[in-house]
């Protein structure tokens, strides 16, 4: 028999302060000297890593208002992203949109939480587009991240990206996701991925620092949780699994396993580090896997935007139809739930 996850109706999650809204303040992740017996140390068993990541939703559920109350709070996860080759102000302008009211008032209405702020985590785009999202986000409490470092491949020259990274955050981008050269994890050179990662941390300056590690090209579950580990030892202030370019993105056995690293760092240390999980995330039932895996493994602390996020632009959309079905008891068409 599944046991039902129940953080909270929809009305009740909104009657505890904002769940739509950020609550949790976050001290910058200090980093720390680079132990390499530590990171040497890392071991992973996958049999167990893909043991518990497929009982994370078939001993579970979550079901009617719970159900809603778990969506409406994965809407203020998303990093509401656009990073095609044919991008647009246009498009960018609708994001930011769509991000300000990324669920309709009449579905909010009807969940009891209309006049609640129900906002998108953020709004990530290319660098180029950072200045038309920064304008449009204006007032609005929501930052803009920009990806950088020579994403997707991060592998233009260390200067050049060191210099783009200082460029986004001048143009206003409060958010850098920096992409790791993914040559040096699997190779084992430490040493240099830690100064890679500390001299992008150094280069965001104020803005929260997110590295992708692009999980699904490092080769093993262990060399996930190494370069986890040293990115938040040169002082990550977020991990990320993938740039959302890899042939294998965002897997719940890798959402174990940077869960764990983080916990482990959290333990070593005292600093919470954020996960945001991007890449293949497209249905509510992607969402509410991931949200009952950080809640399990990190707890409640990290079910908030300063600490959990979500890269995603299309998940948005079945996340809203089925915040709809809830309240009307019918599945409405994607094209009801438009981007802006």
């Amino acid at each position: 028999m599944s046991r039902a996850v129940q953080p909270g109706s929809a009305r009740e999650a909104a009657s505890r302060g904002r769940p739509v809204a950020a609550s949790v303040s976050r001290s910058r992740n200090p980093g720390m000297p680079l132990d390499l017996h530590a990171v040497r140390s890392e071991r992973v068993n996958r049999p167990a890593a893909d043991a518990r990541a497929a009982t994370l939703t078939t001993r579970r559920s979550v079901k009617q208002a719970w159900q809603a109350g778990w969506l409406l709070r994965a809407v203020t996860l998303i990093d509401l992203t656009t990073l095609a080759g044919d991008d647009t102000p246009g498009r960018v302008l609708r994001l930011c949109g769509k991000a300000r009211k990324p669920v309709r008032e009449d579905i909010l209405a009807a969940l009891g939480v209309e006049g609640r702020e129900v906002t998108a985590a953020a709004v990530c785009v290319y660098h180029g587009m950072v200045p038309t999202a920064r304008e449009a986000m204006r007032g609005s409490g929501i930052p803009v991240a920009a990806v950088s470092t020579g994403f997707p491949a991060g592998l233009s020259p260390l200067r050049t990206r060191i210099i783009e990274i200082k460029e986004s955050v001048a143009e206003g981008a409060e958010e850098v996701d920096v992409v790791i050269t993914r040559g040096t994890v699997l190779a084992g050179d430490w040493e240099r991925l830690y100064d890679e990662v500390a001299a992008f941390r150094e280069a965001c300056g104020d803005a929260s620092a997110k590295v992708i590690l692009g999980t699904g090209e490092l080769g093993t579950l262990a060399n996930v949780k190494r370069a986890a580990a040293v990115a938040m030892m040169a002082g990550a202030d977020f991990v990320k699994t993938s740039t959302g370019k890899e042939p294998v993105n965002a897997t719940l056995p890798v959402g174990v396993v940077l869960a764990r690293a983080v916990r482990d760092y959290f333990r070593a240390t005292g600093v919470r580090v954020g996960l945001k999980a991007a890449g293949g995330l497209k249905t509510a039932k992607d969402a509410l896997a991931w949200l009952i895996l950080v809640k399990e493994e990190l707890g409640d602390a990290w079910l908030d935007p300063h600490l959990f996020r979500i890269g995603a632009s299309s998940l948005l959309a079945d996340i809203e139809r089925q915040l709809e079905h809830h309240v009307t008891g019918r599945y409405s068409a994607f094209h009801r739930h438009p981007l802006g």
